[in-house]
């Protein structure tokens, strides 16, 4: 009955399934506690060192070990039990969380130390988040995936809202120390979740293929099918040159508005209420105008929603710029994965989720340090508007050179024994 409930409601459609919901409200709570910890170590990286570079750096050092680890990731989550590995990954980052709240309240925390960490904890992230995504496509039916999707999307973001919130003013009240320590408990929600997941729902189909041949294999399929490579040229474009917006925050408002915590903390929650806005939105606006056509509204008008961003003379305005912002980047990414998901098997969705993230991680973590990087010699505002304003150019140019690229995004497509992408029958756009 609730999912019937639900059914009229495309958006939420997702909640109708219990470890899907179990799995949000856990994951939701851990996130709280994430994102405190990334503003609190953003805020003290910048006061620290003053260099739109380290932040950078910092931030790109999360992301960077998924080049190498997440097609290693990839396979695990195609041959083991995704519960436990996400269960034992999820430990590992709770004890290095736990090291940062014990080196801030010793009075110990230094910028090498988070780099060191920071390190570590995209490790630990590269090797669990493909057989997270599996996870959440196995706890729903096809039919329901790209409502997980937006709503997983809308579930980080709402920790992005309240994360930074609770975060400005335990940084006030007790600093940085409480923060990571909320963090470290946060992590007990997931692992519940996780223990409560049905099993049947959680284990992947066993592969008896070595591991290098699962990982050939996945890169085969996205190589040979014409929307997945396309998905993963837009996934690794978005990341390079808007997605530094997310890690260079704490930059902006303390270097070109003179602002502390408390700004940062604006901007990062009103960028999570954009997203969330456009994760109850993505639903019916793909049943009306299909994800071909979305996806390709979004990247037209992400590149000049950046730029405007960047540009805006005043705190608020930046504030308002960066909700639009917010719902455009959540919308693209959704689209892009959900497009990901959809044409490959289950067996083989880890793999292509793992190529995904390492689109996402070469990207940021190239972009983020760049743009740090440069931002320090020629101004934030001229190097991360030029690389919005690069970005919509690029587009265009695929818009007018290619210009039924997007048409390869919008059929589900599906993976013959012979590991041959094969365009199934066609769909319309609100059929998938």
């Amino acid at each position: 009955m609730r999912a019937l409930h639900l059914s009229r409601y495309s958006s939420l459609r997702a909640f109708g399934h219990r470890d899907f919901v179990l799995v949000w409200w856990g994951t939701l709570i851990s996130n709280i506690g994430t994102w405190m910890e990334t503003l609190a170590l953003g805020v003290f990286v910048t006061t620290v060192t003053g260099r739109a570079e380290a932040t950078g750096g910092i931030a790109a050092l999360t992301f960077l070990p998924a080049v190498v680890l997440s097609p290693v990731g990839g396979a695990l989550a195609d041959r083991f039990d995704r519960r436990k590995w996400l269960a034992a990954g999820t430990l590992v980052q709770a004890l290095l969380a736990l090291v940062l709240t014990v080196l801030a309240l010793t009075g110990r925390l230094t910028v090498p130390a988070v780099a060191v960490l920071s390190l570590l904890n995209g490790c630990t992230n590269s090797l669990i988040n493909p057989a997270f995504s599996a996870l959440i496509s196995q706890s729903v039916p096809p039919e329901d995936l790209s409502s997980a999707v937006s709503l997983n999307s809308a579930q980080y973001n709402l920790g992005r809202i309240m994360g930074p919130a609770i975060a400005a003013g335990v940084l006030a009240a007790g600093g940085i120390a409480w923060a990571l320590a909320i963090n470290t408990l946060s992590f007990v929600a997931v692992l519940v979740a996780f223990w409560h997941v049905r099993p049947s729902q959680g284990t992947a189909p066993r592969r008896h293929e070595p591991l290098g041949s699962g990982i050939r294999r996945g890169a085969e399929v996205a190589r040979d099918d014409a929307g997945i490579r396309l998905a993963m040229v837009g996934a690794l474009a978005v990341s390079a040159l808007v997605a530094p917006f997310i890690g260079l925050v704490p930059v902006f408002a303390i270097r070109v508005f003179h602002q502390g915590a408390a700004a940062t903390s604006l901007l990062v929650t009103m960028q999570g209420v954009g997203a969330v806005l456009a994760a109850m939105l993505l639903g019916p606006l793909m049943e009306r105008f299909g994800r071909r056509r979305l996806l390709e509204a979004c990247v037209l008008l992400l590149g000049p929603m950046a730029a405007v961003y960047w540009m805006t003379p005043s705190l608020h305005a930046a504030a308002l710029a960066i909700v639009g912002l917010g719902a455009l980047y959540m919308a693209t990414l959704t689209c892009i994965n959900t497009t990901c998901q959809l044409r490959v098997p289950r067996e083989l969705q880890g793999r292509i989720s793992s190529l995904y993230s390492m689109m996402i991680a070469v990207g940021y973590s190239a972009g983020v340090w760049l743009q740090g990087l440069l931002a320090d010699r020629w101004g934030v505002r001229l190097v991360t508007g030029g690389s919005a304003l690069l970005f919509l150019a690029l587009v265009l140019t695929l818009r007018l050179l290619r210009p039924r690229a997007f048409e390869a995004t919008e059929a589900p497509c599906v993976v013959d024994p012979g590991h041959h992408a094969a365009p199934a029958l066609h769909l319309e756009g609100n059929d998938f």
